[in-house]
C-alpha cells in the first residue's frame, strides 16, 4: 500500500538555529499558556499523589494494594483508549483554545466532585475508579488539543524549545506537589488535595481567556473514520514514526508504569508513610524536571539517539528498582528514572511533531496521548496482576528487561530512525 502523501516529503532535519533556554516565552500567548499549566499543574500532582495514597490504603493487604492500583490504572486507560483517535480529530478540525476551555472546566468539576467523595467517607474502589475514568476521558480530549497547539504558538525553530518548557510546566510542580501533598495528607487528610487541585485548575481557564483565538488547522470535512485512518496510515507506513510509536508502547506497558505503583511501593517494599512517599515522588519529579529542561535547551545533532538511550535508561532503572528495598537507594534510582522518562517522552514528542505535517499534526499527537496516558495506566494493571502472582519487585525486573531488549532491537535494526 502507498504511503500517504507527506510521510516521505515530512521534514527529517531540526532547526540548526538556537532559540535559547526560555526563547519561546518571548511569545505572549505561548507565555500565557505555559503559565497557567504550570499553576494548574501543582494541584494535579497532589491529586495525583493523595488519590495513589487513598487507594493503597483502602486495600485490605500488599497483593491487593498493588492490583486496586492497577484498576485504577485500567479505569483511565480505557476511556483514553476509545477516545483518543476522536479528540485528534477534534483537535484538527475545532479551535484549540475552545476545546481546552471545555477539557479544563470538566477537569475541575471532577477534581471537586472526587474531593467530596472522600471528605465525605463515601469512597470505594468502584467510585475511584469511575470518577478517575471521567478525568481520564477529558484529558483524551485535553492533550492532544494542547500539544498539537504548541507548534503554532512559536516559530518553527523554536517548537522543540517550547515542547521542553511545555513538559518543564508538567514536571516543576511534580517537585514541590507530592510533598506538599505528604504534608496535607499526614495533617488534614487526602480531600484537601482534591480541592486545591479543583481550584488551581482553573488557572489554565483564566490563561485561556486571555489568549487570541485560533482557527482550526484542517479545513477538510471528510468523515471522522476516514480522519482517523488517515492518521494512522500516515504513522504506519512512515519509516521513523511507527518505531517510535512501538517503542512508547512497549515502555508505557513495561516500565513507565512505575510512577503510578510507588504508593504500594512505597508501603509494602520500603515500609514508609505518606511524607516518604512524597519523597519518592519528589525524586521522580525532580529528575524529570532535568529531563525536560534537557530537552528544552539541548538540540541533539541526531535526536533518536537521545531518544532510544533514554529509554534504555528508563529500562535499566525499572531494574534496579525491583532490586532494592533501601530508601536511599531509592531516591537516587527515581531521579536517575525521571529524568530519563521525560527525555524520552520531550524526544518522542519533538520527533512525532517535527516529523509529521500541520494538518496531520493533532491526530499524530492523539497517537502519542493515547499511548501515553492509555498505555501507560494498562501497564499498572498488567504490572499490578504479575505482583499480585509473585511480588512487586520482580514485577519491575520483568518489565525492565523486556523494555530494554525490545528497544535496544528496534534502534539497532532500524537505520532510516538512527537517521534523524
Amino acid at each position: 500500500m502507498k504511503a500517504p502523501s507527506g510521510s516521505a516529503t515530512a521534514e527529517p532535519r531540526f532547526p540548526d538555529r538556537r532559540p535559547g533556554f526560555f526563547g519561546a516565552l518571548r511569545f505572549r500567548d505561548f507565555r500565557l499558556l505555559w503559565a497557567g499549566l504550570l499553576i494548574s499543574n501543582l494541584g494535579t500532582w497532589m491529586q495525583f499523589t493523595a488519590l495513589g495514597y487513598e487507594v493503597v490504603h483502602l486495600a485490605p493487604n500488599a497483593h491487593l494494594a498493588a492490583l486496586d492500583v492497577g484498576l485504577i490504572g485500567a479505569a483511565r486507560a480505557l476511556p483514553v483508549l476509545l477516545l483518543s483517535p476522536f479528540a485528534g480529530v477534534v483537535a484538527d478540525r475545532y479551535p484549540r483554545r475552545r476545546v481546552l476551555l471545555a477539557t479544563n472546566a470538566c477537569t475541575a468539576v471532577l477534581s471537586l466532585i472526587l474531593a467530596v467523595i472522600i471528605a465525605t467517607g463515601a469512597a470505594t474502589i468502584v467510585l475511584l475508579m469511575l470518577v478517575s475514568g471521567l478525568l481520564a476521558a477529558t484529558q483524551s480530549f485535553d492533550a492532544p488539543a494542547r500539544q498539537s497547539w504548541v507548534p503554532i504558538l512559536v516559530p518553527r525553530e523554536f517548537v522543540g524549545n517550547a515542547i521542553g518548557l511545555n513538559s518543564l510546566a508538567f514536571n516543576a510542580p511534580s517537585v514541590l506537589g507530592p510533598p506538599i501533598a505528604g504534608l496535607i495528607i499526614a495533617g488534614a487528610g487526602v480531600a484537601p488535595c482534591m480541592f486545591a487541585n479543583a481550584a488551581l485548575t482553573l488557572a489554565v481557564v483564566v490563561a485561556l481567556l486571555f489568549m487570541r483565538p485560533v482557527a482550526a488547522s484542517s479545513s477538510r470535512r471528510e468523515s471522522v473514520w476516514s480522519s482517523i485512518a488517515g492518521g494512522i496510515a500516515f504513522i504506519v507506513h512512515h519509516p521513523s514514526l511507527r518505531w517510535i510509536v512501538l517503542l512508547l508502547i512497549v515502555t508505557s506497558l513495561c516500565v513507565r508504569p512505575y510512577n503510578f505503583l510507588l504508593p504500594a511501593y512505597a508501603a509494602h517494599v520500603i515500609g514508609t508513610d505518606a511524607r516518604g512517599l512524597g519523597a519518592l515522588m519528589a525524586a521522580t519529579g525532580l529528575g524529570a524536571m532535568g529531563g525536560a529542561v534537557l530537552t528544552a535547551a539541548f538540540v541533539p545533532q541526531r535526536r533518536s539517539a537521545l531518544w532510544a538511550g533514554s529509554a534504555l535508561i528508563i529500562a535499566l532503572g525499572a531494574i534496579g528498582l525491583g532490586a532494592t528495598a533501601s530508601m536511599p537507594v531509592a531516591l537516587g534510582v527515581l531521579t536517575v528514572m525521571g529524568l530519563a522518562t521525560l527525555t524520552f517522552l520531550g524526544s518522542s514528542n519533538i520527533l512525532l511533531q517535527t516529523l509529521a505535517p500541520d494538518d496531520m499534526r493533532g491526530r499524530v499527537i492523539s497517537v502519542y496521548s493515547m499511548v501515553v496516558l492509555g498505555f501507560v495506566p494498562g501497564g499498572t494493571l498488567l504490572l499490578g496482576a504479575i505482583a499480585s502472582l509473585l511480588n512487586l519487585r520482580e514485577a519491575l525486573i520483568i518489565g525492565g528487561i523486556a523494555s530494554a531488549i525490545c528497544g535496544t532491537w528496534i534502534y539497532a535494526s532500524q537505520p532510516e530512525l538512527r537517521a534523524v
